[in-house]
C-alpha cells in the first residue's frame, strides 16, 4: 500500500502559524483530513503520517484528536518542548490522550532557530534522548546550514531513529548541489537515519519547475541512503503552492522510476510503516 509519510492539517483561524506570511499566504486557511481524503482515494494512498507545523503543544493535542477520528491517519509526529526537563512526562501524558496510541514521532522547526548548532545544546540532546526512550522517531527539520549539527546528534545517539524531512530542503530553485550534497552525503553510513523525499516542489521555482529540476537531488539521496532508507511524503497542503497532490505523487514516481518493484514498495509505503512502527 502507499503511505504518505508527511502531510499537515491546520486551522489558522484558531491559532497562529507565524510562517504563513508573504508567498505562503495562499495556504493560510483551514485544511482538514476531510479535504485530503479525496486525493488519497484518487491515488490509492491508504495511510498517512500527519506532522506538526506549529511549535505548540496544543497543536499536538489537535493532531492526536484528528488521528483518533480519522482511520487513514496511522501516525502523528507532534511537538514537545525538548528543553523541558519533564519532556518524558509530557510524552507520557500525550500517549494517554485520545489518539495517543498514534503518536509515532516528535519534530521541532530547527531551521527557524537563530543558532545553527541548536541541536548541539545539551538540553536539546537530553530531550531527544527522551524521545528515543519513549520509542519515538525524531524528525529532523533542517536545511543545509543545520546539517552539520544534525550529523553530530545522529552520531551521538546511535540508538535513536531519525528521519531527515524534505531532503534537508536543498537549493533546487538555484539549481546548485553544494554544499548540501556533501553535507547530506555524510549520513550514508548511519543506518539509523532515514530521509523523506518530500517538499521538493516548494524548494523549486513554484511557477516553472520541471521534474528534471528535482532529479539530481533525488538521485543524490538515492545514492546516499539507498531505497531502504527513503520515504515518500506529499507535504500537503504546502505542496499546493507549486503542485497538486496527484502531481506530487506522480513526479515522485517519475524521479524514482529506476527502482525495482520491491524498492518502490519500500519507498512508497513499507519504509514508513517500519520506521514509524505504524499500526
Amino acid at each position: 500500500m502507499i503511505v504518505d509519510a508527511h502531510h499537515h492539517v491546520w486551522d489558522p483561524s484558531r491559532a497562529d502559524y507565524p510562517w504563513m506570511t508573504g508567498p505562503y499566504e495562499p495556504v493560510r486557511r483551514p485544511f482538514a483530513p476531510a479535504d485530503l481524503a479525496p486525493h488519497l482515494a484518487a491515488t490509492g494512498t491508504e495511510a498517512t503520517v500527519v506532522v506538526q507545523a506549529r511549535m505548540a503543544l496544543d497543536e499536538t493535542h489537535d493532531l492526536l484528536a484528528a488521528a483518533a477520528a480519522t482511520p487513514f491517519i496511522r501516525g502523528v509526529v507532534g511537538w514537545v518542548d525538548l528543553t523541558d526537563p519533564a519532556v518524558g512526562e509530557t510524552i507520557g501524558a500525550l500517549r494517554h490522550m485520545p489518539g495517543g496510541d498514534r503518536l509515532v514521532g516528535i519534530r521541532h522547526q530547527v531551521h527557524d532557530e537563530a543558532d545553527p548548532n541548536w541541536l548541539g545544546r545539551e538540553d536539546v540532546r537530553r530531550g531527544v534522548r527522551a524521545v528515543g526512550e519513549a520509542g519515538l522517531v525524531y524528525d529532523l527539520l533542517v536545511r543545509t546550514r543545520e546539517l552539520p549539527a544534525a550529523l553530530e546528534i545522529a552520531r551521538a545517539l546511535p540508538d535513536q531513529r531519525f528521519v531527515i524531512d524534505h531532503v534537508a530542503k536543498p537549493p533546487i530553485r538555484d539549481g546548485v548541489l553544494q554544499p548540501w550534497a556533501d553535507r547530506i552525503a555524510a549520513f550514508a553510513g548511519l543506518a539509523h537515519v532515514a530521509c523523506k523525499v518530500s517538499g521538493l516542489v516548494t524548494e523549486a521555482d513554484w511557477e516553472r519547475w520541471q521534474p528534471s529540476d528535482l532529479t539530481p537531488y533525488v538521485d543524490h539521496v538515492l545514492a546516499v541512503f539507498g531505497p531502504r532508507r527513503l520515504l515518500f511524503g506529499s507535504d500537503w497542503p504546502v505542496c499546493l503552492l507549486a503542485a497538486s497532490y496527484d502531481r506530487v505523487l506522480a513526479v515522485a514516481h517519475e524521479t524514482m522510476q529506476g527502482l525495482s518493484d520491491a524498492e518502490g514498495t519500500a519507498v512508497f509505503g513499507g519504509n514508513a510503516t517500519d520506521l514509524y512502527r505504524l499500526r
